[in-house]
């Protein structure tokens, strides 16, 4: 509502409230747009399809030169750049230099098999019409290309032989298969599983495939078999939660899948929560709940008591009580994700931020790239490490009272800020990494099958999927081809002895050949 000057009253104090007021609703207002400027943003850079926080060379360094501008210490950057670099000699092995690319075509997979077919001259062309003589064979020339075979179908008979006498019968008996009295094999399931799990194929297009090979198999068959495979695997997935929770480090986080519920005329949300095992325990295990309440994540961590990964979700904090047992580690990837949304609002203050969290991952890249040991590692990060966290925590506090409260780059520096014990705890052991990426990568998958099965047909299906991407997720970690498992050991379960599973775990197996498995 416009001011009128002629009505304003003549009292100071009133006029002082009055200004008070309005300085009130306009920084509500700055406040709002900011948040909508900010939301705006996203969803275009979202429907830009940029996804990267990665900053060019020239935004560092001019980052840096802020930073330099800023900084009133007399060490100076390069200082530090000769400080990373000297602990090379520390290190177990030099520098490596990332290997050329070659260029030119590259030889075909070895593996697979040759068939060789010449190719050869007419024999009317082999006779040379300048001297009269037949031409002699003096080499060859060889060139290589990839030829399709369509994946195919068949149909095995078990044909189990009966033999009698005068007193008795005997009949030979057929090996146990995954699902009894089913139409499907143990090769088949596996095909259906990682198509679903792995290559993001719903069961209506699996439908549409088999139906191109004359094969008539509903997705409503395969849904059937998927859980029953889930429910035949369920030991196996219990024994790799069991190897998850040994583990002195786990990383967790959720994503939403949508939930078919017929009680409600609209899809609800569900939450498929991964949990990321350490070095020593290369397992990923997902597990589903209908909520996000704190009720899932606290069932399934029952017992564990150890360093946990996470971002600040509030569900989370009752963890971190001593009683319980786990101890926090924050997530330098979430605390960078704030700063790089509040760059583009506010570049002059994130700029040196991000510049001193980029020389923190310069650290761990360096102890990568040099294969350093838990021990080695840790020394590195508290020799260069800690000072730089020790510049960042003060630039913040600095910070801190210069930005608005309710701005992106207010939001940024309180995250930091109160997130900071669990953001140095990197520092306290080799083994712990600076970010939850591990577990970020397992929700992408998630993320990428949504976009394709869209949604789960009940939270029994979001159990089953929970189970399943479980082992495709471990074999991926594990560099195990996940077909290869699910058939091998699809048709090994059910007869294999329950104090061997440990054998049948992705980073234990081993493929035996059998003549079975088709």
């Amino acid at each position: 509502m416009p001011i009128d000057a002629n009505s304003l009253p003549p009292d100071a104090e009133t006029l002082r409230k009055i200004v008070v007021d309005l300085a009130e609703q306009l920084d509500r207002s700055l406040a709002e747009q900011n948040k909508y400027q900010s939301l705006l943003r996203e969803l275009l850079e979202a429907q830009r399809n940029r996804k990267s926080e990665q900053l060019s060379k020239e935004q560092l360094a001019l980052f840096e030169a802020a930073w330099q501008a800023r900084s009133t210490e007399d060490e100076s950057a390069a200082g530090e750049d000769d400080d990373l670099d000297g602990d090379a000699s520390a290190g177990a092995a030099p520098k490596e230099t990332p290997s050329q690319k070659r260029g030119g075509r590259q030889p075909l997979a070895r593996h697979l098999k040759r068939e060789r077919i010449v190719h050869d001259l007419a024999e009317a062309e082999k006779h040379c019409a300048g001297c009269g003589k037949n031409l002699r064979l003096i080499a060859e020339e060889t060139s290589e290309r990839y030829e399709y075979i369509p994946a195919s179908m068949k149909v095995v008979q078990d044909v189990c032989l009966k033999y009698a006498c005068d007193c008795t019968v005997r009949t030979a008996t057929k090996p146990a298969q995954p699902i009894e009295k089913s139409t499907a094999g143990a090769s088949l399931l596996a095909q259906v599983i990682v198509a679903k799990w792995a290559d993001h194929q719903p069961l209506h297009r699996q439908e549409k495939m088999f139906e191109r090979h004359g094969i008539d198999i509903s997705r409503k068959t395969m849904g059937g078999w998927m859980a029953q495979c889930a429910e035949l695997l369920d030991p196996l997935y219990q024994l790799m939660k069991k190897e998850l929770l040994s583990s002195k480090v786990i990383g967790t986080d959720d994503t939403g899948v949508k939930v078919l519920d017929r009680k409600l005329p609209f899809a609800r949300i569900g939450r498929i929560w991964p949990y990321v095992g350490d070095v020593h325990h290369p397992v990923i295990i997902y597990d589903y709940t209908p909520t996000r309440s704190r009720a899932g994540p606290a069932k399934f961590l029952e017992g564990y008591k150890g360093y946990l990964q996470a971002d600040a979700y509030s569900v989370y904090d009752a963890f971190f009580k001593p009683q319980r047992g786990m101890t926090e580690v924050g997530c330098w990837m979430h605390a960078r994700r704030y700063v790089f949304k509040a760059l583009e609002s506010d570049e002059p203050h994130m700029g040196p931020a991000l510049h001193l969290i980029a020389r923190l991952y310069a650290v761990e890249e360096r102890a990568r790239a040099l294969s350093l040991s838990a021990e080695q590692r840790l020394a590195l990060r508290q020799r260069i490490s800690a000072r730089l966290l020790g510049k960042l925590h003060q630039y913040l506090l600095e910070l801190q009272p210069e930005v608005l409260p309710k701005s992106p780059s207010g939001a940024a520096v309180r995250y930091a800020l109160n997130q900071w014990e669990a953001l140095t705890r990197f520092l306290e052991d080799g083994e712990l990494e600076i970010d939850n990426g591990a577990t970020e990568r397992a929700n992408r998958d998630i993320a990428l099958g949504r976009g394709n099965w869209t949604f789960f047909g009940s939270d029994t299906g979001g159990k089953t999927a929970a189970v399943l991407r479980s082992f495709i997720a471990s074999c991926k970690r594990c560099n195990v081809e996940p077909f290869a498992w699910f058939r091998d050991v699809l048709s090994r379960v059910p007869a294999h002895s329950i104090t061997r599973l440990t054998e049948l775990l992705p980073h234990h197996w081993k493929p035996i050949t059998c003549p079975a498995q088709v």
